[in-house]
């Protein structure tokens, strides 16, 4: 495997890339004229047929990076199957794939069509039987209109695995085993994930030959890039506290543990006057879609999810990442917060901690490689306004003064949950 990392200096142009004129002036047009590391790294192994992994992080430019090859080298068939797949862990993300590849595609003559569970299937087969050159596909949905034949991808010639490590996560290897053992030949595969070790790894041992690999942005160096600001917070206080941050802000992603507990902070955050809303696997899909534009477009100040709600979303101009409930692995951690500042923009990340979460957050902050100390904070607090002018050299809570946090706060009772 040919490893190679992240360039000193960028191409200037995507042409010098080899990508061709036609898709350079429709990136033009979208206002694409300068390409991120990763597809500086990327386009032109894909575009000479080499099989590729990349280690990037939701929001570093690989959607571009993977989906200009794949335009590229997709030429409009009379037959009706796809030759280009991609497939991806979540409903939001096929969605959002599809949208950032349909116009380029179109610029070429290429029909593309997304396939995700959640939706009515119906309207989906109708479409493919229509005919289509690109697919964007989830695992599940793709298994079963293969079993119901209404899509053969046995002439696929280019496939993507995205988010592999989140698909890794979310159980869904065995429907990745399945549609790749039905794609006929050799095609070329292209995988992004922001890890390449375990499950990650031993897809791309069975399925891509002889890869080369390019590795963009760490985890450590995307949360680096981030202003960290750790706040000791009362439980009682808490939706105070958060309403305040929301309030100095255009757009906050909240993360919790759970589906109920989102529900709970976005009805607590609306009692405080913020508008919030939950985002999370109980709802419709025509009601996350709606969710999700509503922040993205700026309508919507905060929205609440989950972990798994947020896999693989690629919402851009994140103001603020809000830990409303630490989670308890690192990991999740770093990609909670790599929501926000992204392609080298600026990004707040903000957790909350309560008295008994105290040891808990400094293992993650060791984990993670963090060094900032935990701040005493109220909701009548001046300092919430403008988090980033204020370093966090204030009133600080140190290890030492676990106890005496746990006093000061246990008379408000334990967590809820």
């Amino acid at each position: 495997m040919t490893q190679t990392n992240t360039p000193e200096s960028s191409a200037s142009s995507f042409a010098e890339l080899g990508v061709s004129p036609d898709l350079v002036a429709a990136l033009a047009q979208r206002g694409i004229t300068e390409p991120f590391p990763v597809q500086t790294l990327t386009i032109p192994d894909a575009l000479a047929g080499r099989d590729v992994c990349g280690k990037a992080q939701t929001g570093s430019g690989k959607t571009l990076a993977f989906g200009l090859p794949l335009i590229e080298r997709t030429a409009h068939a009379d037959q009706k199957d796809p030759h280009g797949l991609v497939v991806v862990p979540t409903r939001e993300l096929c969605v959002q794939v599809s949208e950032a590849l349909r116009p380029l595609g179109e610029s070429r003559g290429l029909t593309l069509a997304s396939v995700y569970g959640g939706a009515a299937m119906g309207p989906q087969i109708a479409q493919l039987r229509s005919g289509v050159d690109l697919l964007v596909a989830t695992p599940g949905r793709l298994i079963d209109l293969i079993d119901r034949k209404a899509v053969d991808v046995t002439g696929v010639a280019s496939v993507v695995l995205d988010e592999a490590d989140q698909m890794a996560d979310m159980g869904f290897l065995p429907q990745v085993h399945q549609i790749m053992r039905r794609i006929g030949g050799k095609p070329q595969v292209m995988l992004f994930s922001a890890t390449l070790d375990g499950a990650v790894q031993g897809l791309i041992n069975r399925y891509l030959h002889d890869p080369v690999r390019h590795e963009v942005a760490s985890v450590g160096d995307l949360v680096d890039t981030q202003t960290h600001r750790f706040l000791a917070v009362h439980h009682m206080d808490k939706p105070k506290v958060a309403a305040r941050i929301v309030r100095s802000v255009k757009r906050t992603l909240i993360f919790v543990s759970t589906r109920h507990g989102a529900d709970r902070v976005a009805e607590d955050l609306r009692r405080e006057g913020v508008d919030a809303l939950p985002i999370h696997g109980d709802l419709r899909q025509s009601d996350r879609e709606q969710r999700l534009n509503d922040f993205t477009d700026g309508r919507l100040p905060a929205l609440v999810a989950t972990n798994l709600a947020a896999r693989g979303l690629d919402i851009p101009d994140v103001d603020v990442v809000l830990h409303y409930e630490p989670p308890q692995d690192y990991k999740d951690f770093v990609h909670r917060s790599g929501r926000t500042a992204r392609a080298g923009e600026s990004g707040l990340v903000v957790t909350l901690v309560e008295w008994d979460e105290v040891e808990e957050v400094q293992r993650l902050q060791k984990a993670s490689g963090l060094t900032y100390e935990i701040v005493k904070m109220f909701s009548n607090d001046l300092r919430l306004d403008d988090l980033v002018a204020h370093e966090p050299d204030m009133v600080t809570l140190r290890r030492t003064s676990d106890v005496e946090l746990s006093r000061r706060f246990r008379s408000g009772g334990r967590r809820r949950r």
